[in-house]
């Protein structure tokens, strides 16, 4: 009976030590998931490796690592490496695989992970075998899975479904119903539920399941900081605060809150409560490293981008290992108000020095890309600098070499000084363009991590057009176009590209191809005619007069919303006419412009400075200076109608002395009592030889020659010309300013 006893109660020791084994691994696995709750990842991850240790077989254990490990990088995306999370969590999850096969948990890890590197296909697989080890469910007792293991895996495969900020809904609730139809107990399952609404933009109904969440486990804060979070991300930060503070209520110890809550504050410009906040964060974390990361990544999302350098060289100071920090701190000097693009590179150039390549972010290269722009970004303003100080030198230069020996020490230290300049301006060209360079390299980088990143390449298209690198601005473009939804201005930013830098024809072939697409788009019509144009600076081949007249010919359909268009067009066809000395022609593009629309400013001016030039240019070609007064007057006249529009037009009044003093020098070769003209038949043309032309009331008289001219010197004060010849009717006509009287008379 003694031995009886004795083996029965060495039974139940054994028994109940395995029972006390159990309950203390279930107790460490509960602890584990508090401190990944409590964002306490490095301790959560050590505790489950040792778990792991102790039970390798367990795949639990693996699964929740896994989980642990890729809510480390989304609780700090800057600091952490989403390549080494995916590549450590999958390798986690597959050997929560080998530990039982059966398990459906780790399977929904796989598909998760293949979610975040955008492999669908992988995904919809492992959520295949997940399912398979989920026979369908019925409401009996030994089911295996048990019903609760059943709904949380059920849960789970529906979380995978979550992509960034994204989720497949038609997938996922259904998933998330069932489970919750299994076991309606598991705040798990709700607080999953409430985080697959969110995304489905189904605030009321993500509320409904975070309460059914904190109603299964009320002294769980979890839920109310989501509730709280939902009220942040519809920007009522109010509505918000109570949530956390009873998050804070139901555990004091509960960290995310604190941080919440210091976000909030400094959101809503409450920065000492912002600060204290943060400060409980941080001493409920113990002011280990990683938790003070978190706080720095914290106060970057936050903007508060000063906090953010001071804390990373705090960290820095004490731990220099963490060298991945320099990262927030060139990320901060480039966000801040008064950014420091020389700082930031400097913390940029000591990541990239001193963290290994696998840690180096797409943002790391994108930042540096972005730096090195705005650290430039004077570099087109110093090519244009240069030029006018290269050409300025050369007229120095050349005025130098031809002054007389008493005048060149006057001049060298002009020259001196702009050699200087000039040099120092190649210098700082040339270490410009060296970082120039580089930045686009980083940007090059950033599209070998994403190369479908839209705003990347057009970011880096942009910038390539502004630092006048025009032909890789084009080639960049082209790379935006979508076959399937092409827009004319896609291919019109691309010709514009290749005819800043020089690149005519294939500017041509490029707006030709817009014009094949939208034969409507005006823009495309004048860029080819300005094309043209370049292509024939002096206009002596005519290149660009047919893609003008094109330009008019596709305006005329509207000419006022067009006006722009028709303007330029006819401002050039008037010059080329004008200087082709086709001056009618030329007046009536210049008239046209005039007339376009009476509210038009723009156009009358440039079509009265476009008369004004021409009657200068017809008074210039005047071989006769008593020719010349006349179009100078109505050049005069033209330049006084664009005063009268603008008061202020330097352009309009530097012209009209220049005509002033054409007419006077003009006038100074002038006898101004001298008249002339020619007397001619009026039914036949032919000129009357020997006709008289007497100042009326006076001696003064003289006869036509041969040619039927006539020039003489009339009194001053003179009124009326009496024109006379035997045949013919005598004709008076009156002495106004004009000094040529051409005369016809009747028989």
């Amino acid at each position: 009976m003694r031995r009886s006893l004795s083996k029965k109660g060495l039974f139940l020791t054994v028994v109940f030590a395995g029972l006390a084994a159990i309950t203390n691994q279930a107790q460490d696995l509960n602890s584990a998931l508090l401190l990944t709750k409590s964002e306490q990842y490095d301790k959560a991850g050590e505790m489950l490796q040792q778990l792991i240790q102790k039970e390798p077989s367990n795949s639990k254990y693996y699964f929740y690592l896994g989980e642990n490990t890729l809510m480390d990088y989304y609780a700090d995306t800057i600091s952490n490496s989403l390549e080494l999370a995916i590549k450590d969590a999958k390798e986690i999850y597959q050997k929560g695989v080998s530990a039982n096969a059966n398990d459906p948990l780790n399977y929904t890890g796989l598909a998760k992970v293949a979610m975040m590197t955008g492999d669908d296909k992988t995904a919809t697989e492992m959520r295949t075998k997940a399912r398979s080890y989920l026979p369908p469910y019925k409401k009996i007792k030994k089911i295996i899975p048990p019903a609760k293991e059943y709904a949380f895996a059920l849960a789970k495969i529906a979380e995978s479904y979550i992509k960034e900020k994204d989720v497949d809904t038609s997938a996922a609730l259904p998933l998330i119903r069932e489970a919750i139809k299994i076991d309606p107990k598991n705040p798990e399952i709700f607080l999953i539920a409430g985080d697959i609404y969110i995304l489905a933009n189904d605030g009321s109904n993500a509320i409904r399941n975070y309460n059914l969440a904190q109603f299964a486990d009320p002294t769980s804060p979890t839920a109310a900081m989501k509730i709280g979070s939902i009220y942040v991300r519809g920007k009522s930060l109010n509505a918000a605060i109570p949530y956390f503070e009873e998050a804070i209520g139901l555990d004091a110890n509960f960290a995310p809150a604190y941080r919440e809550l210091g976000q909030l504050y400094w959101m809503a410009q409450r920065l000492d409560q912002s600060k204290s906040n943060y400060k409980k964060y941080l001493e409920l974390s113990q002011g280990n490293i990683p938790a003070q990361t978190r706080y720095v990544t914290s106060l970057f999302y936050a903007g508060d981008y000063t906090e953010v350098i001071k804390n990373v060289e705090e960290i820095l100071a004490v731990d220099k290992s963490r060298s991945f920090l320099n990262r927030l701190a060139g990320y901060s000097y480039y966000e801040m108000k008064n950014p420091d693009y020389g700082k930031a590179f400097s913390y940029m150039e000591e990541l990239f020095k001193t963290v290994t390549e696998d840690r180096i972010l797409w943002k790391d290269h994108h930042y540096m890309a972005r730096i090195l722009m705005k650290k430039n970004q004077n570099y087109s303003k110093m090519l244009d600098e240069l030029s006018t100080q290269e050409q300025q030198l050369t007229r120095e230069q050349s005025k130098y070499a031809s002054a007389s020996a008493a005048m060149k020490p006057k001049i060298k230290p002009t020259v001196d000084d702009l050699t200087t300049k000039v040099a120092k301006l190649k210098t700082d060209i040339a270490n410009a363009n060296k970082e120039l360079d580089r930045g686009f390299s980083e940007y090059v980088k950033v599209l070998e991590m994403k190369p479908q990143d839209k705003g990347v390449i057009s970011e880096m298209a942009s910038n390539y057009y502004s630092n006048k690198r025009y032909e890789e601005a084009a080639k960049t473009w082209v790379k935006l176009i979508n076959p399937a939804n092409e827009k004319a201005e896609e291919y019109m930013q691309i010709g514009r590209a290749y005819y800043n830098g020089d690149r005519y024809k294939t500017a041509d072939s490029v707006f030709n191809v817009v014009i094949k697409k939208w034969p409507d788009h005006i823009a495309a019509y004048v860029w080819i005619a300005r094309t043209y144009s370049k292509m024939d600076p002096d206009s002596k081949l005519g290149l660009a007069k047919p893609k003008f007249e094109k330009v008019l010919n596709v305006a005329k359909v509207d000419s006022l919303k067009n006006d722009g268009e028709i303007v330029e067009a006819c401002g050039y066809l008037g010059y080329y006419h004008m200087m082709a000395d086709n001056y009618s022609q030329s007046k009536e593009y210049y008239d046209r412009m005039v007339s376009l629309d009476p509210n038009n400013k723009e156009a009358k001016i440039r079509g009265y400075n476009g008369i004004g030039s021409l009657e200068l240019r017809m008074a210039s070609n005047e071989k006769t200076n008593e020719g010349r007064l006349p179009y100078l007057s109505k050049s005069a006249d033209a330049y006084n109608k664009i005063l009268a529009i603008d008061p202020n037009n330097a352009s309009a009044k530097n012209q009209v002395n220049y005509i002033h003093e054409f007419e006077a020098s003009v006038r100074k070769g002038i006898n101004p009592n001298e008249i002339k003209g020619v007397v001619k038949d009026a039914a036949t043309g032919k000129v009357i030889a020997y006709a008289s032309i007497r100042v009326k009331d006076t001696a003064a008289e003289n006869l036509t020659n041969s040619k039927g001219e006539y020039k003489f010197e009339i009194p001053q004060g003179s009124e009326v010309l009496l024109i006379s010849a035997t045949g013919y009717t005598t004709k008076e006509i009156p002495i106004t300013k004009s000094r040529v009287y051409n005369v016809s008379l009747e028989k």
